[in-house]
């Protein structure tokens, strides 16, 4: 689908299913850009080359959305096709916007310093949720602007917000000093699931969790001992899927798993 070219990442399909959205840095240059340096513990590169393009699911009809300089990634749109909202670095820090699904009118919706990203629309498109990571002591500030400097972020502590689509009514659903993202809406809006690694934080086994949106009611979906994240509904949220490391072929492969959702009223 993508041209080949480049870095590409975040891939994400139009409500009909005819177009794709995702970000690649092929428009600066066709060679990939290196991998982040791990020297300095695990961390995110923030690809400044990154931009937001739109194709035919064959990967025709190539348009390019944005063409700032600064990290534009992180898009998903919304299920009456009209809005995009994606992250971007493109005013010095990560923050979240949104844009028609031409690119017109762009519209900065978060400016806490820190991470906003990794944002969803709820499926009434009236809510976006979103992973933050707001440092309030001065050695993370300091760590974070360092490497933010260096177009990288150190994702070890990330935290769930929902926040109107317009940017307003910013709530924070979990506070618990782990590494909390992927979170994507209950089809009823009322829920978010999303991946943590809570019940043993700073490992690398991830496990699903649910919350509600006012906060309450924090539960776990998944025990098993290897990553669990990314998890998805379909339309109707009687499908959920989401990639996981058991059963793997080999130690930090991912697979694409999928499971039938009962809620416990429909036990």
């Amino acid at each position: 689908m993508s041209t080949g070219k480049g870095r590409t990442t975040c891939s994400y399909f139009f409500p009909a299913g005819d177009r794709i959205l995702y970000s690649s840095t092929h428009a600066y240059n066709d060679s990939c850009p290196p991998s982040p340096d791990y020297s300095m513990g695990y961390v995110w590169a923030l690809y400044p080359e990154y931009d937001v393009f739109v194709a035919d699911r064959d990967g025709g009809n190539l348009v390019q959305l944005t063409d700032t300089w600064g990290y534009d990634a992180e898009a998903t749109i919304s299920r009456d096709g009209q809005k995009i909202v994606f992250t971007s670095l493109r005013n010095g820090d990560l923050d979240i916007y949104t844009m028609n699904a031409d690119g017109t009118d762009v519209r900065q919706l978060t400016d806490e310093p820190g991470y906003d990203g990794g944002p969803f629309f709820s499926y009434d498109f009236t809510k976006i949720v979103y992973r933050a990571y707001h440092p309030q002591a001065a050695e993370e500030r300091e760590d974070y602007l360092r490497l933010l400097a260096q177009n990288r972020i150190r994702p070890s502590k990330l935290d769930i917000f929902v926040m109107d689509a317009d940017g307003s009514n910013k709530r924070q659903l979990t506070d618990n000093g782990a590494a909390n993202f992927a979170p994507y809406f209950f089809p009823s809006g009322d829920r978010v699931i999303f991946a943590s690694n809570v019940h043993d934080p700073g490992s690398r086994n991830f496990d699903l969790y649910a919350i509600n949106i006012d906060g309450t009611e924090l539960e776990r979906i998944t025990f098993h001992s290897e990553f669990d994240g990314f998890p998805m509904f379909n339309s109707d949220g009687s499908k959920l899927v989401w990639g996981s490391n058991r059963f793997n072929a080999k130690p930090g492969d991912t697979n694409v798993f999928i499971a039938d959702w009962v809620d416990d009223q429909d036990r």
